[in-house]
């Protein structure tokens, strides 16, 4: 079996030390654990980020296969749940809290204290609304990563990340939703999930431009 040791010696191999400290001591919430959620933990965790906060109220479902990080056999399980396990076997080191519950725009500010900043991961753009408004209003200076247009099938490009605020980050193409495109792949929610963990990083280290 891995140590801790051995695993933190393999990421500070990797990273630098500096990098690898960085990154172990720092918190990240996320808001949701569908298609952004579920692959930006994955990308954190694997990355080093040696705590996360993970939140969502709702179950594995066959739907939800084509494009989040699930498998057949966590069906029917809670996605806090699922996630878990997941993130466990590639980084059995890493601290997490787990939570099966549904997040508004009243409990927001509360559950994501201590966090350095959080991922939205929500489906309904009414939700996400309701949560970045809610963190931007009592969280003042807290970053916020937040996902917008990754439906279909499109080209990849037009995923990017912009600044749009001090503190609120957005990424996707601001246009492709279910509705426009009919669909929702894995290839374009995982890339924008790599938006969000990647601009997450940067912001943990220091790096505050897109």
């Amino acid at each position: 079996m891995i140590t801790k040791e051995d695993y933190d010696a393999i990421l500070i191999e990797r990273h630098g030390q500096q990098v690898f400290d960085t990154l172990a001591k720092a918190h990240v919430g996320i808001a949701g654990l569908g298609g952004l959620g579920s692959n930006i933990a994955m990308m954190l965790a694997r990355s080093g980020v040696g705590h996360l906060l993970l939140i969502d109220f709702d179950s594995v479902e066959p739907s939800n296969l084509n494009r989040q990080h699930y498998m057949v056999s966590h069906l029917g399980m809670p996605k806090s749940e699922a996630i878990k396990d997941l993130i466990l076997q590639a980084n059995p080191f890493i601290q997490l809290d787990t939570r099966c519950l549904r997040i508004t725009g009243e409990n927001a500010p509360e559950l994501f204290t201590g966090c350095d900043l959080v991922c939205e991961a929500f489906d309904k753009p009414e939700a996400k609304a309701e949560l970045v408004n809610s963190l931007l209003e009592n969280c003042p200076g807290l970053p916020i990563l937040s996902g917008s247009g990754m439906a279909g099938y499109g080209s990849s490009n037009t995923i990017r990340t912009e600044k749009v605020m001090k503190n609120l980050y957005l990424c996707g193409d601001r246009v492709s939703g279910i509705e426009s495109a009919g669909t929702l792949m894995a290839p374009r929610v995982q890339i924008c999930a790599a938006h969000e963990a990647n601009m997450a990083l940067r912001l943990l280290l220091g790096i505050t431009e897109v």
